[in-house]
C-alpha cells in the first residue's frame, strides 16, 4: 500500500480546484448585506452585488511560469469573457487572479493604470508579432487560435470587457491563504483555529448542489459565529473527569509508584484501585488538554499547591489528635480524599480531578508527602 501514488494529473486538479475554493472562503469574508459568493456561476469564482459596479467575476490560475505575453491564462480568460453567453454586463470587475508574476518583459506589467484604449492598443502590439504563417498555419498554436479568437472579437465588445479587466498578480498560494484566514478570528486559541478552518471549508463544500452552489453572507456570518461560539474558550474550563476506574493490570504495573506504597502502607488496600483510577485519568487530561488549553498546566500546578497546603495543615492537626497510627491515617485519607474541592474562581473541579492532583503530590518524593500519621 506505501508504494501506490495518486495519479499526478488527477492530484493537481484536485488542488487546482481546492485552491479555487480557498480564494472563494477568502471572498466571503467581504461580504456585505445582500452579496453573495457564487462557485463555477459564469467562470471560477464570482461576487454578486445589489449594485452591479460592485460585482465581481474572477477566473483563479494557479501557475508558478511568469505571465508574459503571450501566455495563454491571460487570452484564454478573455476568450471565456468574450463568449456570447457570457453577460459582461452584470458585473463590475473582472478579475484574472493568478499567483504569477509577470514576465520581466511582458506589457502587460501597466495594465492597471492603463485605460481601455491603451488596453486594446496592447493586445493589438502582442498580436502582431504573429507571422502570417503562424496565423495561417494548418494547425496552429493553441496559444494562437485563442489570440485570433479575442482580436477578432467585435472591438466594441472588447473594449467593454477590457475596460473591466484587473490582472491581480503574485497572489497568496493556498498555505498563504491559510495563513490569512487564520487571522481572521478573534479569541479563538491558536490550537483550535485548524479546527475552525476545517470548519469553514467544510461549510463550503456543503453548500454545492447538482443545481448551484453559493454562500450568502448571512448564512457564512452565522457558521462564522457558531465556530467561533464553539472554539473559543471565553473562561477556563476543566476537562471532563469520568472517574476511571484502574484495571487489574493498571494497578500492577503501578504498585510501585511511590504514591500506591504510600497507601499501602496504611494498609488501606481496598483504596488502591480508585486512587490508580484517579492518577491516571489526571495524567491523561494533562496530556489530551495541554495543547488545546495552554492554561490547564498552569492552572493545575497552582490549584495542586493550594490543596499540598491544605492537606499540611489537616495532617498536622491528625498528629494532635493521633492515638492508632493506622486508624489515624486512614481517617486522614478519607477525609481528604472524600473532601469536595476547592473553588477555582467560578469553577468547582471534579472530584477526580482534585484527588489525581493529591496522589500526584504524593508521588513526588521533594514535596515529602506520607498518609502514614505519626504522633
Amino acid at each position: 500500500m506505501s508504494g501506490i501514488k495518486t495519479k499526478n494529473s488527477a492530484l493537481k486538479t484536485a488542488l487546482a480546484f481546492h485552491y479555487q475554493v480557498m480564494i472563494g472562503l477568502d471572498k466571503c469574508f467581504t461580504l456585505e448585506d445582500g452579496q453573495s459568493v457564487w462557485f463555477e456561476k459564469d467562470g471560477d469564482v464570482s461576487l454578486i452585488s445589489p449594485d452591479t459596479l460592485e460585482s465581481i467575476q474572477t477566473e483563479v490560475k494557479d501557475y508558478s511560469a511568469a505571465l508574459t505575453d503571450h501566455h495563454e491564462n491571460l487570452w484564454k480568460t478573455l476568450k471565456n469573457w468574450l463568449a456570447p453567453e457570457f453577460n459582461h454586463d452584470q458585473y463590475g470587475f473582472l478579475v484574472l487572479h493568478t499567483t504569477q508574476a509577470f514576465g520581466e518583459t511582458t506589457r502587460l506589467k501597466n495594465w492597471n493604470s492603463l485605460n481601455t484604449k491603451k488596453r486594446l492598443q496592447v493586445l493589438k502590439d502582442i498580436f502582431a508579432e504573429r507571422t502570417e504563417n503562424q496565423l495561417n498555419a494548418d494547425k496552429p498554436s493553441d496559444i494562437i487560435k485563442l489570440q485570433i479568437a479575442v482580436m477578432a472579437a467585435d472591438e466594441v465588445v472588447l473594449k467593454n470587457v477590457l475596460g473591466k479587466v484587473t490582472l491581480y498578480t503574485q497572489a497568496d498560494n493556498t498555505q498563504e491563504l491559510e495563513i490569512k484566514i487564520l487571522s481572521k478570528p478573534v479569541g479563538i486559541p491558536k490550537s483550535n483555529l485548524k479546527s475552525y478552518l476545517h470548519g469553514l471549508i467544510g461549510f463550503v463544500y456543503a453548500q454545492a448542489t447538482q443545481h448551484s452552489w453559493s454562500l450568502k453572507h448571512q448564512e457564512f456570518s452565522a457558521k462564522c459565529e457558531e465556530l467561533t461560539a464553539l472554539l473559543c474558550k471565553k473562561e477556563f474550563t476543566f476537562p471532563i473527569f469520568s472517574g476511571y476506574e484502574a484495571s487489574e493490570p493498571e494497578v500492577e504495573l503501578h504498585q510501585d509508584r511511590p504514591f500506591v506504597q504510600k497507601i499501602t502502607e496504611i494498609e488501606h488496600h481496598d483504596m488502591v484501585s480508585d486512587a490508580v483510577g484517579n492518577w491516571i485519568e489526571l495524567q491523561n487530561s494533562l496530556l489530551q488538554q495541554l495543547d488545546e488549553y495552554p492554561l490547564y498546566r498552569d492552572k493545575t500546578n497552582i490549584y495542586q499547591n493550594q490543596l499540598v497546603k491544605k492537606y499540611k495543615l489537616a495532617y498536622s492537626s491528625a498528629q494532635l489528635e493521633a492515638t492508632d497510627p493506622i486508624k489515624s491515617s486512614k481517617l486522614l485519607y478519607n477525609r481528604t480524599i472524600g473532601e469536595l474541592p476547592l473553588n477555582m474562581g467560578s469553577d468547582i473541579p471534579p472530584l477526580e480531578y482534585k484527588n489525581g492532583l493529591i496522589h500526584d503530590a504524593m508521588d513526588d518524593e521533594e514535596r515529602d508527602l506520607k498518609w502514614r500519621v505519626e504522633p
